[in-house]
C-alpha cells in the first residue's frame, strides 16, 4: 500500500511544520481541512482513469469532464433541491462523456489523445453557453448555500464525506485490480487484448466499462467543486485540475492507492495556495502569481522526477482490431 506510505510521509511532514506556519499565520489544521477538499476530485478522478489506463484507454479529457460535469450538477442540485442530487447528476454525465470517448476510441479507432482534447476544447464553449441557457449569465452562478454538501466534524476539522467516499473508492479500486477475476481480466485487457478474445471475453464491453467507471468518478469530482468546496460556480472552475489529476496518474503508475497519495500530496499544495493567498500579513509579502503557480509547480517537479520511471500497459492508447 504505498499509497499510504506517501499520505503519511506528507502528514509527517506537514506535522513537522506545524509550529512554522502557524507562526506566520497558516493553521496546520485549516490547511489540512482546504488540502483535503483540494484533495478530493483529483483523487476521484485519478482512480478512475488508472483503472481506464489499466484497461488500455487514455482519457485527457479529465479537465472537460471536471467543466461540464460542475455546471450540469449544480443544475442538478437546484433542480432536485439538494447537493447530493447535484453530485448524482455530475456522475451519470461523466459516465455518459467517458462512455462516449470509451466508443470512439473501441468502435471507432480514433486516436484516445485528440479525441481527450477535443472535449477539453468543446468543454471551454460549451460550459459558458449553459451557463447563459441556465441562468443568463456567462461567468458566474451563485447557488443558495444549503445545496452544499455539509460536512463532518471530525478530529481532522471538517471532513467532506465524499473526501472520505474518495479514500474507500481508492481503496476499492485497489483491491478489484489484484485480488479479483475482474481486475485480472482488465489488466490482462491492456497488456495482452488478444489472450483475453481468445479466452472467449469481449475485449470492447472490459474497456467501455473501465471507461464509464472512470468517467463516473471524474463527473463526482466535477460535481464536488462546486456543491462540496467552492460554494460557486465559475466558467475556469475546473482550473487546470484535470490535467493535475493526469500527474497524479502518472506518479502513480496506475496504482490507485499511489494515486491517492499523489492527490494529497497536490490537494496539499493546492490548499497551501489558496491559504497564502487569504491570510492577512501573509499575502500582503508573497505576490499573487508566484502563489498560483504552487500546484502546478509542484506537479510539474513531481512529474519530472518520475516520468521514465514508471511502467504502463504495452497496449495503452492503442485501439485493438480483432483479427
Amino acid at each position: 500500500m504505498k499509497g499510504w506510505l506517501w499520505a503519511l510521509v506528507v502528514l509527517a511532514a506537514l506535522a513537522a511544520a506545524a509550529p512554522a506556519l502557524d507562526r506566520v499565520g497558516l493553521p496546520p489544521a485549516s490547511l489540512l481541512e482546504t488540502g483535503l477538499l483540494a484533495m478530493t476530485p483529483l483523487a476521484l478522478a485519478a482512480v478512475g482513469e488508472c483503472l481506464n489506463e489499466k484497461a488500455g484507454l487514455v482519457n485527457i479529457g479529465l479537465e472537460g469532464i471536471f467543466a461540464i460535469s460542475a455546471t450540469v450538477g449544480v443544475w442538478f442540485a437546484e433542480a432536485g433541491r439538494s447537493g447530493y442530487a447535484g453530485l448524482a447528476g455530475g456522475a451519470v454525465v461523466g459516465a455518459l462523456l467517458g462512455l462516449l470517448l470509451g466508443a470512439v476510441s473501441v468502435y471507432g479507432r480514433a486516436d484516445q489523445v485528440i479525441a481527450g482534447m477535443g472535449l477539453n476544447l468543446f468543454a471551454l464553449g460549451f460550459v459558458p453557453f449553459l451557463l447563459i441557457s441556465l441562468w443568463a449569465f456567462p461567468g458566474i452562478h451563485v447557488f443558495p448555500n444549503e445545496l452544499m454538501v455539509p460536512r463532518l466534524a471530525t478530529p481532522l476539522g471538517q471532513v467532506s464525506p465524499v473526501t472520505l467516499a474518495a479514500v474507500v473508492v481508492a481503496l476499492l479500486a485497489h483491491w478489484v485490480l489484484h485480488h479479483t477475476v475482474l481486475g485480472f481480466r482488465i489488466r490482462a485487457v491492456g497488456e495482452k487484448p488478444e489472450a483475453v478474445d481468445v479466452a472467449g471475453l469481449r475485449v470492447d464491453r472490459l474497456r467501455l466499462l473501465t471507461a464509464t467507471v472512470g468517467g463516473a468518478l471524474a463527473g463526482l469530482g466535477g460535481a464536488f467543486l462546486p456543491l462540496g468546496w467552492f460554494g460557486a460556480l465559475v466558467k475556469e472552475i475546473s482550473a487546470g485540475r484535470g490535467f493535475i489529476a493526469l500527474a497524479c496518474v502518472v506518479f502513480a503508475g496506475l496504482e490507485p492507492s499511489l494515486a491517492l497519495g499523489a492527490a494529497l500530496l497536490f490537494g496539499l499544495a493546492d490548499g497551501f495556495a489558496s491559504a497564502v493567498a487569504v491570510t492577512p500579513g501573509v499575502k500582503e509579502r508573497v505576490p499573487f502569481y508566484f502563489v498560483a503557480m504552487i500546484p502546478y509547480v509542484v506537479t510539474l517537479a513531481v512529474v519530472a522526477a518520475v516520468i521514465g520511471r514508471r511502467r504502463f500497459p504495452s497496449t495503452v492508447g492503442r485501439p485493438y482490431a480483432r483479427e
